[in-house]
């Protein structure tokens, strides 16, 4: 471990010691090992530069070529662009050894297309030494983000040193007064020693959410010294657990009284429990339910299984007493059991009542809070548990405070309500005006009673934002009581008069509110008590949020992570759990953090404050605006570029969803201009138009240019053209802040920002703003801002995510920022189109994933700082709850979810269908029928289905095994018992493909299925529960048809002769009435997709949106119907689930037996394990749960329910097979998501290398023993994914822009994009190549799961980018070796893995190259066309990464799509770009290799390629 490394670990800033304790370095010591790492850094600088400057030394681009006299115009100006480009490499590039790195980029700036010719002539005069310099340049700018990393960790502990000791004098007297306890700790005294003659209490305290309170109880220390002489306090927080632990253990020892409040975190619960239990007296409040079980006063114990467990009956019966009688209320009428007990408890006898009511008592004091207070109860344990008391210092009554109330920094003391609180306010607050929006805010408690100063700066930022704030304060549990019976709403209260359903508690003096604000997080019903429920009491959330309809918003400042971790690296932990993921259990949108720690004070951060506001002022706003004077913008992609992409979005029909969106619009009462009645058709016109202003030529000539051309057919719908243009002064004004701003602004954030920092990121990534000239800027170098206009509504693309300058930019830069155009785009749209709201319209868009941190946008987040304070309401697909909660964090997104299109199950066709009548037919009678043998295998042949149906399975299994391959001349040489066992496997295999169930087509928003389309749904739902005759009649069916007469209808149906369908000579067996009745809820939940238009136009409204668990019908059943919803993930805390563990385990045993098998019994050293967002959340961990398995551990829950930790188990119960060591390649999104499961696994796994057991049965161990011997640091890291607040490989970005030369290449670019490791700690995303490549060169499999229907291996680039080329880096770091993958079909029943190979060939076989898929996907027009052409983009991937290289592949899909006239014919008229990209894919394979194409097949495609790419160039250029 590196010296800077033992920093961090030591002194990080996150477990920094309190104020008084002494660094554990001196300053000298670390800036010396500062600048250490500084001269490392740019030692590793010039390195890089050494290398570029060599890299282009000696090539000269080529001699342009002399047209002939007859050359086509093509041609020529082919050559007048290599001429020119000759000439700019001689000026701008005369001596290719000065290149550097910052010399490079800059050249990409100024001169992309010279650059891009550069690297391309590289690429093919020297491909092993272009592919030299990438990997060992990635592979030193690596080394060098791990020096600045710990270059800045090192700083930032500098910097918390030199803090504590600028605050150590503050704490003098606090020290004063902890002489006392190290005189007693002299004169011996132990636990139970006080009270005794001249003997001390001496009380360790230790607290954990409220270290805000740390300066308080050190008061109270002080002030309990001055007056008991004999009485001593130690205060500690659950940072110095860490740090400070032997310092927390000694005082622990010699404690009389322990007492802890707010601690969670499991191993400092459990070191804690070991800890205690010699102290007498033990007091735990609001903690974990382990450690509250410790709490012992007296006679009085909560241990479990005690005599003494918990209060005497008569306890029980006065507590039954308390509360509303409703679950959701328990928690309330507790508090206040608390709060009256102790008089109560005065009239009942016994010791033990006594010693409960001293422990309720304690605990009145310390919930009300306050210093006099804090003192009262320490003052009172003395004297009931010691009888140590002073004459002049005895206990007071409990100063109390209200349990909820209002407040306000220009009232003195609190109001007993909000109704109270307006009463006042109307009278004598700083905004009276009633048109001002009212804002309901819920406050914490304690933050109000101990006074902390963001309360009161909180309320008056509010004001000055222009809102009325109604300030709530509660201890937490009641806060859904206070929503629901003391706010009220317009709709709440137009529902009283309608005679509609709300609270029968709602009070008549309810107030009025325009949104609700949740500052204390956690779900609303039970607060930080419901954060134990796992989102149990949601339902109840729902209902009372649904009730009041007005935005919801949970915004809070941190108060478990301190402002410089947030601000460098995101939320993470416990606090994204506490501040997003519960809170969306509820609806909750727009969490904005406010503010965090500085030591143990909270401080807010007041631009984030006003991010806030102003949000709740647009979307308050948008409920108060008529639709005919709101500003929409609607905003669709067109990424990638140039293959027909613009006007597409996963698994949606954008066209026809946009000319039902337009028709919801009209009758919603919107502005739409002169927008046609009759909008068939409309949507792709709008597309078209769209595409048109991609042309070139009209952006060189700026909006001007773009108008000039018109909207094309869409004006023949009322449409016009809309373009601006936005120079580079006006754009820099967009992101400047006030020039007044300073750090009354910014708060106390670790630096103070420039007034113009946006400016000086962006101008340092893409030049002067001023000079720039790239995408999508006029000849003038202004950004073209362009759309389609109909009225108050405007439709445009979203910018391209284009990433100019490096090329191969394989390393992420933390000051990456979105390019000048893309800027423009979303600034225009808030400040000159002034747009009320922006619908980004399917899955999915790039603004949430713009660079800034990874979860919490800061003022410096590009999300954040584009989408401003826009309601961005986003349309997304019900089964991906992963990636929409990025938009719904990063982006902001109001999700409004849509459904996936119908199944359908891919039946056989042409070759296969053939060859299962052959089949049958032999089988029949194979002695008979001999004469077949020859055309089957000749079918198997030309099918390629030999290489998943081998003849001889057991040589085919072996490791290199060769595959026999049989003709139709072995037919004769082959007994007819042996052809008979082969023709019953083929057949079995051709079944399989039979039943493969595919996603068939694209869904239309807000458009029912019809029946046929809702049996397809119902058919692969149920399957055999459900024969297809029954789903076909339950879709038919009208609602008003019961469950008893549609069984007794199906009866009837199924006594006629041949009534069946279902193939059984029996007819069907019974349908049980239960399935019948699930399949006609399920088909009306169908029907209400009607819901996605709905929730559209009430988002829109400003109305809250009812939240659900995202998911697919045939994984997660009817919950996820009706769509429509605002969908969210599970509770991390719970993952994996014991289903998932189930699961999990039985598929990584299934494929350890299977690797097994191909390798002559050996167990694999190393499985890489893929962890990816989206099956994690769909599937409950069954990934995670894998990885668990192949370690050899399991899950460890704490009362509460929730995962704690993951322990090893015994190897003695592993059945004598060894820890398998995994590397876990993390999604961005898991990653970010499941922070708390990153870091239980890292502990695991650093648990497994140090633990004792030989290495032979513990691959970890063996591995980390190995690497530390190469002097490594951390070698047991196993998490690794992109760097932290990136995304994605840019693997799918190479094969996308055909930008490679050798699939050894992705392999390399995987790595460097996935070297950054993550786990406990500072392990942030550290820079850790070298730990990632001793790890790929003991990796002997891959496993990845498939989640879903709608995405298998071969619909999305996501798979090869990553699955592919991970077993790709893996084969690069082990030369020869054979690399297996296991693929585990999540959604199947069965969890048994076949190789990536196998299903990449049924995959291909059921759905690309199936003629129904085909068919389905072709009609649905632009948007169909185009997901075919991804497709084939993915074909060409997945031969790029594992060289799958099979010509039936290639040769079907020719036929398919490109040489049959008629499809041919449809996708070219649909989308020509998109068909273009079939063609050339098709053409790059066979360029490659990858196809050994029939040379008259590839001359016709290259002729049909020509005619195409001719008709584009005339269309646009």
């Amino acid at each position: 471990m590196s010296e800077a490394e033992k920093f961090v670990l030591e002194m990080s800033a996150e477990e920094a010691a309190a104020a008084e304790a002494a660094p554990a370095y001196d300053s000298s010591e670390l800036h010396a090992q500062l600048q250490q790492l500084k001269d490392q850094a740019a030692e590793l600088g010039s390195k890089i530069d050494t290398l570029y400057g060599s890299v282009f030394v000696g090539l000269e681009l080529a001699q342009p070529s002399q047209a002939p006299g007859g050359a086509d115009a093509k041609a020529a100006a082919e050559a007048e662009a290599a001429a020119a480009l000759r000439a700019q490499q001689a000026e701008v590039l005369p001596d290719p050894s000065q290149l550097t790195e910052a010399g490079f980029g800059e050249l990409g700036r100024t001169a992309p297309k010279l650059l891009a010719a550069l690297i391309k002539a590289k690429e093919q005069a020297h491909p092993a030494g272009w592919l030299a310099f990438q990997t060992e340049v990635s592979s030193l700018k690596l080394q060098r983000s791990r020096l600045e990393r710990e270059a800045a960790d090192v700083a930032a502990v500098l910097e918390e040193a030199e803090r504590r000791q600028r605050l150590a004098a503050e704490y003098d007297e606090y020290e004063e007064a902890g002489k006392a306890w190290e005189a007693s700790q002299a004169a011996g005294a132990g636990p139970g020693a006080a009270g005794q003659a001249g003997q001390a209490v001496k009380v360790v305290l230790i607290t954990g959410f409220e270290s805000f309170n740390v300066d308080l109880y050190k008061k109270a220390a002080v002030a309990l010294a001055r007056a008991c002489p004999g009485f001593s306090l130690r205060v500690f927080s659950d940072r110095d657990l860490g740090p400070r632990r032997s310092e927390v253990e000694a005082a622990l020892a010699g404690a009389d009284v322990f007492f802890a409040s707010l601690l969670f975190d499991f191993d400092q619960v459990e070191w804690l429990r070991a800890q205690v239990q010699r102290i007498p007296v033990r007091l735990v409040f609001e903690s974990s339910l382990e450690l509250m079980e410790c709490t012992q006063v007296g006679g009085f114990k909560m241990a479990p299984g005690g005599k003494s467990k918990g209060p005497p009956p008569a306890v029980k019966k006065v507590l039954s007493l308390f509360g509303s009688g409703r679950e959701e209320d328990k928690m309330v009428g507790y508090l206040s059991f608390l709060k009256i007990g102790p008089k109560l408890l005065k009239f009942l006898p016994g010791q033990k009542v006594k010693d409960l009511r001293t422990w309720l008592t304690s605990y009145a004091y310390w919930n009300q809070g306050g210093l006099d207070n804090v003192v009262s109860m320490f003052l009172y344990l003395a004297k009931e548990c010691f009888g140590l008391q002073a004459a002049d210092a005895q206990p007071g009554e409990v100063i109390e405070t209200p349990a909820t109330g209002c407040l306000h920094p220009a009232h003195p003391g609190y109001f007993a309500g909000p109704a109270e609180y307006m009463r006042w306010y109307e009278k004598e607050g700083p905004v009276r005006d009633p048109a001002t929006p009212t804002v309901g805010i819920l406050l914490y408690r304690k933050h109000v009673i101990t006074e902390q100063p963001y309360i009161a700066q909180l309320i008056e930022c509010m004001e000055a934002n222009g809102l009325r704030p109604l300030p709530i304060f509660i201890n937490g549990v009641e806060a859904h009581t206070v929503v629901r019976d003391q706010l009220t709403t317009t709709h709440e209260q137009a529902l009283l008069r309608a005679g509609g359903q709300t609270s029968p508690t709602l009070t008549r003096s309810a107030v009025m509110v325009d949104a609700i604000v949740n500052t204390v997080g956690f779900p609303l019903v039970g607060g930080p008590a419901g954060t134990m429920e796992g989102g149990r009491q949601s339902e109840i959330a729902k209902a009372i949020l649904g009730a009041k309809n007005v935005p919801y918003v949970v915004a809070a400042p941190l108060l478990i992570q301190d402002m410089a971790s947030w601000v460098r690296d995101g939320i993470g932990g416990l606090q994204s759990v506490v501040l997003y993921s519960l809170p969306e259990l509820d609806g909750a949108i727009d969490t904005v953090p406010l503010g965090g720690l500085v030591g143990d004070n909270i401080y807010l951060v007041p631009e984030r404050v006003t991010r806030l506001a102003s949000r709740l002022q647009k979307w308050v706003a948008l409920r108060r605006t008529p639709p005919q004077e709101r500003k929409l913008a609607i905003l669709v992609y067109g990424f990638p570029p140039g293959v027909g992409a613009t006007g597409t979005a996963a698994l949606l029909n954008v066209p026809k969803s946009l000319e039902r969106l337009l028709g919801t619009l009209r009758e919603e009462g919107y502005d739409l201009g002169e927008l046609s009645g009759n909008l068939e058709g409309a949507g792709e016109a709008i597309i078209t138009a769209l595409k048109m202003q991609e042309d070139q030529r009209a952006i060189t000539e700026g909006a001007a240019g773009i108008l000039k051309r018109g909207a094309g057919p869409a004006e023949g719908y009322g449409a016009r053209a809309a373009a601006a243009d936005v120079d580079a002064k006006q754009l820099r004004a967009m992101l400047t802040y006030p020039s007044e701003w300073g750090p009354s602004e910014w708060g106390p954030i670790p630096f103070l920002p420039d007034n113009d920092i946006l400016v000086q990121r962006l101008e340092k990534q893409w030049g002067e703003l001023g000079k720039y000239q790239g995408i999508s800027t006029s000849a003038r170098g202004s950004s073209v801002v362009s759309g389609i206009q109909l009225g108050n509504v405007w439709i445009g693309v979203q910018p391209l995510l284009g990433v100019e300058g490096d090329p191969m930019r394989l390393l992420f830069e933390r000051d990456l920022t979105p390019h000048p155009q893309y800027a423009a785009f979303y600034k225009w749209l808030q400040r000159d189109f002034n747009a009320s709201a922006v619908l980004h319209f399917g899955m999915h868009g790039t603004v949430e994933w713009l660079p800034g941190v990874q979860l919490g946008n800061t003022g410096f987040s590009w999300s954040d700082v584009l989408l401003g304070d826009l309601p961005n309401v986003y349309v997304y697909a019900c089964n991906n709850p992963s990636e929409s909660i990025i938009a719904k964090r990063r982006g902001y997104g109001t999700i409004v979810s849509y459904n996936v299109p119908p199944y359908g199950r891919a039946g056989l066709y042409k070759q296969l269908a053939e060859l299962k009548a052959l089949l049958a037919e032999y089988r029949e009678n194979p002695e008979a029928n001999e004469a077949l043998k020859g055309p089957v295998l000749e079918l198997l042949a030309s099918a390629g289905l030999q290489e998943d149906c081998p003849f001889d399975q057991q040589q085919a299994a072996l490791p290199g095994g060769e595959r026999q391959v049989l003709g139709a001349e072995d037919a004769d040489s082959i007994s007819t018992e042996a052809f008979a066992e082969y023709a019953s496997r083929v057949y079995q295999y051709l079944q399989v493909v039979e039943n493969r169930i595919f996603s068939e087509g694209l869904h239309v928003l807000g458009q029912p299925p019809p029946p046929d389309q809702a049996a397809q749904y119902l058919s692969a739902y149920f399957g055999d529960d459900l024969p297809p005759e029954a789903a076909e009649v339950v879709a038919a069916a009208p609602a008003s048809e019961g469950v008893e007469e549609l069984q007794a209808r199906l009866d009837r149906i199924y006594r006629q002769p041949a009534a069946s369908t279902s193939g059984s000579a029996h007819g069907p067996a019974p349908i049980a009435p239960d399935k019948l009745a699930e399949a006609v809820r399920i088909r009306d939940l169908l029907g209400q997709n009607t819901e996605e238009l709905r929730s559209v136009a009430r988002a829109l409204n400003g109305e809250y949106i009812l939240p659900e668990a995202g998911g697919d019908l045939l994984r997660d059943g009817a919950g996820v119907l009706p769509t429509g919803r605002n969908i969210h993930a599970l509770d991390p805390y719970r993952m994996p689930s014991i289903a998932a563990m189930d699961r999990g385990a039985k598929a990584a045993e299934a494929t350890l037996e299977a690797h097994r098998q191909a390798n002559h019994g050996q167990w694999p050293e190393t499985v890489a394990v893929n962890l990816w967002g989206l099956d994690s959340i769909k599937t409950k961990g069954e990934s995670v749960a894998i990885a668990l398995h192949m370690i050899g551990a399991r899950p460890v829950k704490e009362g509460t329910g929730r995962i704690a930790r993951f322990e090893l188990v015994p190897l003695s119960e592993m059945g004598g097979r060894p820890r398998v060591d995994v590397l876990c390649n993390m999604s961005g999104i898991f990653r970010d998501s499941f922070q708390n499961v990153v870091e239980l696994l890292d502990d695991c796994f650093q648990r497994a290398a140090e633990a004792d057991e030989p290495p032979e049965q513990n691959f970890i161990r063996k591995h980390a023993l190995a690497m530390k011997a190469k002097g490594l640091a951390n070698p047991a890291a196993r998490l690794f994914s992109n760097p932290a607040g990136d995304y994605g490989s840019m693997v799918n970005e190479r094969v996308g822009a055909s930008n490679w030369e050798d699939g050894d290449e992705l392999g390399n670019t995987w790595v460097s994009r996935n070297a950054f490791s993550y786990g406990r700690g500072g392990e942030r995303g550290t820079a850790r190549p070298e730990v990632l490549q001793e790890l790929l060169k003991t990796t002997d499999r891959v496993v990845q799961e498939i989640d879903s229907v709608e995405y298998g291996l071969t619909d999305i680039q996501e798979y090869y980018a990553n699955t592919g080329a991970l077993k790709r880096a893996a084969q690069v770091a082990r030369p020869g070796a054979k690399i297996g993958c296991s693929i585990v079909e999540a959604f199947s029943k069965d969890v048994r893995p076949r190789e990536l190979e196998e299903v990449l060939r049924l995959e291909y076989r059921s759905k690309l190259l199936n003629p129904k898929w085909a068919e389905a996907m072709a009609t649905q027009g632009s948007g169909g066309a185009f997901e075919i052409s991804q497709r084939m983009t993915a074909m060409v991937g997945w031969g790029a990464t594992t060289d799958f290289r099979e010509d039936w592949t290639w040769d079907q899909a020719a036929e398919t799509y490109a040489l049959d006239p008629d499809m041919a014919a449809k996708l070219r008229k649909a989308n020509p770009q998109a068909f273009g990209n079939v063609l050339r894919r098709m053409l790059e394979a066979a360029g490659r290799g990858m196809w050994n194409a029939d040379p008259s097949t590839l001359e016709k495609l290259q002729r049909m390629y020509a005619e195409l790419d001719d008709e584009l160039e005339g269309i646009q250029r």
